[in-house]
């Protein structure tokens, strides 16, 4: 049996036309509903539906490492080598098109479900409210990211052509500012918050349903409360520099924070928000990570992370990459600065002299087919923590949170490694805590703070999160990278975002043109203010 998977046709994406084009997803049958091919429907299915739409930009998949990370942010961010060509720094259009029409294809979902859940008898749909909550916050996260890399999308109106009967014309959407759709979330996300912790017990056939529903977080409301307030800490973060929202980031900051037991954040391994992946023949795998990361000499390790970690003896080394064939045990990465001819050989190496360029961990990264797709790891919430203590003056939290946000990464990979059936490389003897102490030892604290804890995001978020990387590297200016250039080169510089995709220029014009002025690839995020 076959089921049917969205591809939205370029430029009409947001406004939620579609072509279909047949897939087999058969473990899905009872899951995933496309409304443009299955008549009868249920809110809990199509709840599931949205996650599996968006499964590809979670978990490891060939189609989102080598079509869209390889050239943009897994570059902009230096977290892997390359061999430097031109116009390097500008994003191919093919990338920001792809995941462009896969957003909305999720947003689609997104408002079928919607529509589905808002038709229930009232009875009902207050029943089922915790699928209506699970759902926002696991679109709003989808939904920050595009805000990140585009600015203003089309996005309060976008995807109703189902809702408006078909009809084509009114539903081309507007454009809604990058401000206005944050403003929107964490207005929204706040209110999730609180109704969470005052959410009816649910009955035993909605519990069930949930538990098998929800491939996020397997039913877990408290697991459920923990991602809504860790987004909302990372969106409070990431704006709390942009005038229009300083004070209202301060507050609700010093709000969650200091009222843990009210919002729960993320502050172990054990609670990290994440798609795992239970069976590696199903479609929910990492099966494609392989080609993803490993074709076309993408796997090759930058020697800006790689000095890092050897010079800091960072425990995570031997889990997150492996040296090259020709190096005798050594960590070397490659070297930006060189010329494309220079990194080519030393990519290439000789049979006579192999490769002595490290890579990622094949067993840990690219062959594990149960790599998990994060979402919000306990690491991340940690550094925003101390981060935030940093500012507000209080160094000993800060310190504490900065250590315990290393110290949760450290545990990380090698736990993501033992999930690994291959071993192309043999696992490493997990980390002491001799190590860990003298790991963090030689980082320090005290001397530009804020320079360590972007740097640890960085090295936790490697080739995982490139997205958000690149979000906090335009942020908070570190690490800070050099790029060789050439004299024909268009883009000399990282951009400091996306161009809207040329197809939804073309098809959705008239909306288009309310910012296309602001459609630059030097136009920073608005939060991009330092």
């Amino acid at each position: 049996m076959k089921i049917k998977k969205h591809i939205l046709l370029a430029g009409l994406c947001a406004a939620g036309i579609t072509a279909i084009t047949s897939c087999s997803k058969s473990s899905f049958d009872e899951l995933y509903r496309d409304p443009g091919k299955i008549s009868e429907v249920s809110a809990d299915k199509q709840f599931a539906g949205i996650t599996y739409s968006y499964r590809e930009l979670v978990v490891p998949s060939y189609w989102n490492y080598f079509v869209i990370l390889r050239s943009t942010a897994n570059r902009y961010v230096q977290a892997t080598g390359w061999a430097n060509e031109n116009n390097q720094l500008i994003p191919g259009g093919a990338s920001t098109q792809d995941r462009w029409n896969t957003y909305y294809a999720g947003l689609a979902q997104y408002r079928e479900f919607e529509k589905v859940y808002t038709a229930l008898p009232e009875a009902e749909r207050t029943q089922l409210r915790i699928f209506y909550l699970a759902a926002k916050i696991f679109f709003y996260d989808q939904t920050q990211q595009v805000v990140d890399l585009h600015g203003d999308i089309p996005w309060s109106q976008a995807g109703m052509l189902s809702t408006n009967g078909g009809n084509y014309p009114s539903s081309y959407a507007k454009y809604d500012t990058a401000e206005e759709i944050y403003k929107a979330m964490l207005d929204d996300l706040k209110a999730i918050s609180t109704e969470l912790n005052t959410l009816p017990a649910l009955t035993s056939g909605v519990s069930t349903s949930f538990k098998t529903q929800d491939l996020i977080n397997k039913g877990d409301i408290t697991l459920w409360k923990k991602y809504c307030n860790s987004l909302r800490l990372r969106m409070l973060t990431r704006v709390s520099a942009a005038s229009t929202f300083t004070a209202r980031a301060n507050q609700e900051l010093a709000d969650i924070i200091g009222n843990q037991s009210t919002y729960p954040l993320t502050l172990t391994n054990a609670d990290n928000i994440d798609i795992s992946v239970f069976n590696s023949g199903s479609d929910i795998n990492a099966r494609g990570f392989r080609d993803g990361l490993e074709s076309w000499n993408a796997n090759i390790a930058g020697k800006v992370m790689i000095d890092n970690m050897v010079s800091k003896a960072d425990p995570r080394l031997p889990f997150i990459f492996e040296p090259g064939q020709g190096a005798n045990g050594a960590y070397i990465g490659l070297d930006q600065s060189l010329t494309s001819a220079e990194q080519t050989a030393l990519i290439s190496g000789t049979p006579a002299n192999p490769s002595k360029i490290a890579i990622y961990n094949r067993s840990t990264y690219s062959r594990n087919e149960y790599f998990p797709g994060l979402l919000i790891t306990a690491s991340e919430v940690n550094y925003l923590l101390a981060e935030y203590y940093n500012r507000t003056g209080n160094n000993a939290a800060a310190k504490s949170a900065f250590e315990q946000g290393v110290k949760q990464s450290i545990a990380l990979f090698p736990a993501i490694r033992a999930l690994s059936k291959d071993n192309t490389t043999t696992a490493a003897a997990q980390p002491t805590d001799a190590q860990i102490n003298t790991y963090i030892s030689n980082i320090g604290w005290g001397t530009n703070n804020i320079q360590l804890i972007a740097t640890q995001k960085w090295l936790h978020f490697n080739v995982i999160q490139p997205l958000q990387s690149w979000a906090e590297v335009r942020r908070l200016n570190y690490p800070v990278f050099t790029f060789r250039t050439e004299v024909s080169d268009i883009q000399k510089t990282v951009p400091t975002r996306w161009n809207i995709p040329a197809t939804e220029v073309n098809l959705n014009g008239t909306n288009y043109d309310a910012v296309k002025s602001k459609d630059k690839l030097d136009t920073k995020i608005f939060w991009d203010v330092n």
